[in-house]
């Protein structure tokens, strides 16, 4: 590690200690994680115990309802200066670092699929070929959630009626994107791609998976030694090499499934306005043990068991204010959202409006990093269904009346639109472009084929029915 590493380590080691390191688990465990890390606690804490009246939010808080978030706020400005430092030492911020960083806030807590991730690299490496995008575009549409290619190119081009040569123009330039190895036909190429990724193509790992992969399977090390003219020692350093390549290379990517989760939050309505309850049926109500706090008063009680019931009390009363903080924190941004996003609350995802972390942080009173971890992997109740937090922040673009309609919305209007339309014709991106038009929705032709394939809508040529 290099000495500037060694110092940021050590650096960040002085910025946040132990208890606030649970305190930010606990800001950004789920329902479901947080009622573990609680059950956790109970199993190691003596002091700790659960209530057995229900107990509110408001009996739990501090006195001063702000406490709480005041700490997170001296958390962040920590955060702020530790990295104001290390910015220093690299030059003053650019207008394309703060767009970046304007990114990377805004879609921090976003799960990517694999589709997405490989659509995004190809938007990367855009050429100008339409004609190499579009078959990268139907390589990817074909590649299993393992990131392999599920049926050969041969079958692809006799099925489709594709040319061979573009078919393995595309193929070649999505295998070269992350993750190593994706885009394959079969487990030797997979292997092989990882391994010259690696710079292992002269290897005698690459000879292996090359030539001999069936031996291999059958662990025939001898026999390899021989085919390859090879001591068994590097026979065993090849095998160990080839044992730490993944043979599914896409499976820790985010697939599109359904699943079940228990929301955080639910929205109530009362004359008008909605407010946001937090989920605490679940949660134990947690207190510390007036026995505990008996036996500490007790002179009797020695000095080391004195010690050992302070500190376990120092814990709980710490586990007990950050829960609470965490729930006042995310009620808080909840509101926010509620307040931004009121039509979406009235009228559904058609009526989302674009909205920034900064802009909640700044209404809420904390840096946008707490607001990216307090919505992570929340879920919110609403009429029109159960969504995840993150899905309320997005960008967008201006209407013809001068209104700001969310990407999110532009996408809803791309996938109505492209549900109406005839089977055997289906819309190009510039008809689509001009149906947006007719809904007041101004967005040029990349913009909406930048939708779609996020989206993971093929272009029309390739959509079109039979």
């Amino acid at each position: 590690m290099s000495s500037q590493g060694l110092f940021q380590t050590q650096s960040l080691k002085q910025v946040i200690g132990p208890q606030m390191q649970q305190s930010l688990q606990i800001l950004q465990a789920p329902a479901l994680e947080l009622q573990q890390i609680v059950q956790q606690e109970l199993a190691v804490n003596p002091v700790l115990e659960v209530e057995n009246s229900e107990v509110s939010l408001e009996q739990t808080a501090p006195e001063d309802p702000d406490a709480d978030i005041s700490s997170l706020s001296r958390l962040d400005e920590e955060w702020r200066e530790y990295y104001a430092q290390q910015r220093s030492s690299v030059g003053p911020r650019t207008s394309e670092d703060d767009e970046k960083h304007r990114f990377m806030m805004d879609s921090i807590t976003a799960e990517t699929t694999l589709q997405e991730h490989l659509l995004s690299q190809l938007n990367l490496a855009d050429s100008g070929d339409e004609k190499l995008r579009e078959m990268a575009e139907f390589i990817i549409g074909n590649i299993d959630d393992d990131g392999l290619l599920h049926t050969s190119l041969d079958e692809l081009s006799l099925r489709h009626g594709l040319p061979m040569d573009d078919l393995a123009k595309a193929k070649a330039l999505v295998q070269s994107f992350e993750p190593a190895g994706v885009g394959a036909e079969n487990l030797r190429e997979c292997l092989m791609l990882q391994l010259e990724r690696q710079g292992r193509k002269s290897s005698l790992a690459h000879r292996i998976v090359d030539h001999h992969l069936e031996d291999l399977a059958h662990k025939r090390y001898t026999l390899l030694a021989k085919k390859l003219a090879a001591p068994p020692d590097q026979i065993s350093r090849a095998v160990e090499v080839i044992a730490s390549l993944d043979p599914r290379p896409a499976q820790g990517f985010a697939q599109m499934r359904n699943h079940y989760v228990t929301p955080d939050i639910r929205v109530e309505r009362s004359n008008g306005s909605y407010t946001p309850i937090m989920n605490e049926r679940d949660l134990p109500h947690l207190r510390i043990s007036n026995a505990y706090k008996d036996l500490l008063a007790q002179p009797e009680t020695g000095n080391e068991a004195r010690s050992y019931i302070r500190e376990k009390i120092r814990g709980a009363k710490f586990l007990i204010r950050s829960i609470a903080q965490r729930q006042q924190t995310i009620q808080r941004i909840a509101t926010e959202i509620i307040a931004h996003q009121h039509d979406f609350f009235e009228k559904g995802p058609s009526m989302l409006k674009p909205l920034n972390m900064a802009t909640v942080a700044e209404a809420v009173g904390v840096h946008e990093t707490t607001v990216s971890r307090a919505i992570a992997g929340k879920f919110i109740a609403t009429p029109h269904g159960v969504f995840e937090l993150k899905y309320f922040f997005t960008s967008g673009v201006r209407t013809e009346g001068g209104d700001d309609v969310s990407n999110t919305a532009v996408k809803n209007a791309i996938g109505e639109i492209i549900k109406t339309e005839p089977p055997h014709k289906p819309l190009s991106d510039e008809q689509l472009v001009k149906h947006l038009n007719d809904r007041g929705i101004k967005v040029a032709r990349r913009t909406v084929a930048k939708y779609r394939e996020a989206m993971g809508v093929l272009p029309s040529h390739l959509r079109k029915s039979a």
